[in-house]
């Protein structure tokens, strides 16, 4: 097939697979429109139709790789329960943890891709949030109902959504402190950080005292059984 008349959906994927190879290549910041344009054999002109920005390509390869996650979709493939919103707040701190842990890996740069962007004009972040937000708020929300239905949360009179922000942005705040070398925060007397995080998140989104007791320490999660959490979720 001539390229010249790719659809626009294998324009897009095009596109995308090109950006995906200099990002790989050059990193975000070595990486070019122009690069991207010139890999993809389409002009600067033909790309900016597809994608505005470099952030906003960048942000759409973050979507498609978090989206293929097989172990994200065994999460939302469960069902809406306490111990549901339990999983989903474990493994989000883990993930976040195990990022900040490891300051040359890719996580980490996204990270500080973040702060970078919301120190900017901010349009990074906030694609990445609206693509977080798409793919699992519905689901905390959900979970979160099912737990004050259940008897195991109470209503705090704050939308849902704005709850799992909170939740997302506590532990990115916690995970940032461990970005450098040297922490810029010594947590005291929190060998077990993680379980900190953790009950502080459940405790503000409305979780009582007994469901944080019951489900916090049950042990490794059904997706922790079969394989971690991918490090691109």
């Amino acid at each position: 097939m001539s390229t010249l008349r790719l659809t626009g959906d294998l324009r897009r994927e095009q596109i995308l697979d090109a950006a995906k190879r200099c990002f790989a290549r050059y990193g975000y910041a070595g990486t070019t429109t122009k690069s991207i344009a010139i890999a993809a054999s389409i002009s600067e002109g033909l790309l900016f139709k597809h994608f505005p920005t470099k952030a906003a390509l960048y942000a759409e390869i973050l979507a498609e790789e978090c989206e293929a996650d097989p172990e994200l979709h065994q999460l939302l493939e469960l069902e809406p329960s306490t111990s549901t919103l339990l999983i989903l707040i474990r493994e989000m701190v883990a993930h976040f943890m195990r990022a900040s842990e490891a300051p040359d890996e890719e996580d980490a740069q996204r990270m500080r891709l973040m702060v970078s962007s919301q120190l900017g004009d901010g349009e990074f972040a906030r694609l990445v949030h609206e693509k977080i937000g798409d793919l699992i708020g519905p689901f905390f929300k959900a979970s979160l109902e099912q737990a004050i239905a259940a008897g195991d949360a109470v209503p705090v009179n704050i939308d849902p959504l704005n709850l799992f922000w909170f939740s997302h942005q506590v532990v990115h705040m916690v995970a940032l402190t461990r970005l450098p070398a040297t922490p810029s925060l010594a947590y005291v007397n929190a060998p077990d950080i993680e379980r900190q995080i953790c009950q502080f998140i459940l405790r503000g989104i409305g979780l009582t005292e007994a469901a944080i007791a019951k489900y916090l320490d049950a042990g490794p999660s059904p997706l922790q059984a079969t394989v971690r959490i991918s490090e691109s979720a």
